[in-house]
């Protein structure tokens, strides 16, 4: 057991746990998009069993059988990730508190889950089991960034910090249309499956109107932290926002002028994800923390020959 012990003490398998942690949350995201999308959200018709007299599918379940018990499975595998690195957060007495928080939210989303199937995909459960990945994609990013090294962050301006957070909120808003829409859409997860009650083309209009607020003011933060001579590393993390939000915006024009077919929408779900981690790690970088002046230095100076 020498060997397991030294193993976790490494920085290397903390960092590469909290990573694999954030990729796991943002692939089962994925994949729950796949269940829903293939009309697999009652595959397996009840929790934790999948049919009353199995824990695993049966060959009378078929394909959505499969489909959804493949996405309960992989919850083990994200769990193991967020036991994994809270074991190893423990021995070196670092980001424990991250760590414990993502398994934590863990647990609490296969509940919702279970209740989820339990209620027939209510479509206002089936929302919040979206946005709780979310909130665990945030969790799993403050955990992996924890990890990232002693990269010095940038003191920003006040206004600069505002904004960030202020991006930060329209990004969250932006997500919680986006599952307003998915829940008054035509992909129910079952066809029985009840929807809000919303007219999906509005709701898609108020959601396109937030994002589009986001891109606006994402490219000025780009632009505001070019003319404060900001470290490379935190103009570089405005413009993978914007670049990802462009990509998004892309897809998601694509999805709605082509009926929504199930592979571009896979691909919005995973753009959202993308959008929202990069959207953490700008606000990460222009958090308020103790300049360390000769690393800082050394950024400006790679800025300006950037």
């Amino acid at each position: 057991m020498n060997w397991l012990k030294a193993w976790l003490d490494r920085p290397g398998t903390l960092r590469g746990a909290a990573l694999a942690s954030l990729v796991a949350n943002i692939g089962i995201v994925c994949t729950g998009g796949l269940v829903r999308l293939t009309g697999s959200g009652l595959g397996c018709p009840t929790w934790p069993r999948c049919t009353d007299d199995s824990y695993v599918t049966t060959a009378a379940m078929g394909h959505h059988g499969l489909i959804e018990f493949g996405n309960r499975t992989l919850t083990s595998v994200v769990s193991v990730l967020a036991v994994l690195a809270l074991v190893a957060a423990w021995r070196q007495r670092t980001a424990v508190r991250p760590a414990a928080l993502v398994l934590v939210g863990v647990a609490a989303q296969a509940v919702l889950g279970g209740i989820t199937v339990r209620m027939a995909l209510n479509p206002w459960t089936v929302m919040a089991h979206l946005l709780l990945s979310m909130v665990l994609i945030a969790l799993a990013f403050a955990l992996w960034d924890r990890t990232r090294g002693a990269s010095p962050r940038w003191t920003a301006p006040r206004a600069m910090r505002g904004a960030g957070v202020l991006t930060t909120v329209i990004a969250a808003g932006v997500l919680v249309l986006g599952t307003i829409v998915t829940g008054s859409g035509p992909h129910s997860g079952d066809s029985k499956a009840a929807r809000t009650g919303f007219d999906p083309e509005s709701v898609s209009q108020l959601h396109t109107d937030a994002v589009m607020v986001l891109i606006g003011l994402s490219v000025a933060m780009w632009f505001g932290l070019r003319a404060l001579g900001a470290p490379l590393r935190v103009t570089r993390a405005a413009a993978i926002l914007v670049a990802a939000e462009l990509a998004q915006g892309v897809v998601g024009f694509v999805q709605y002028f082509t009926g929504l077919p199930w592979p571009v929408v896979i691909l919005h779900m995973l753009g959202a994800c993308l959008v929202w981690t990069a959207t953490l790690n700008l606000l990460a970088r222009v958090a308020a923390a103790k300049p360390q002046e000769p690393a800082r230095n050394e950024d400006h100076s790679l800025a300006s020959t950037a």
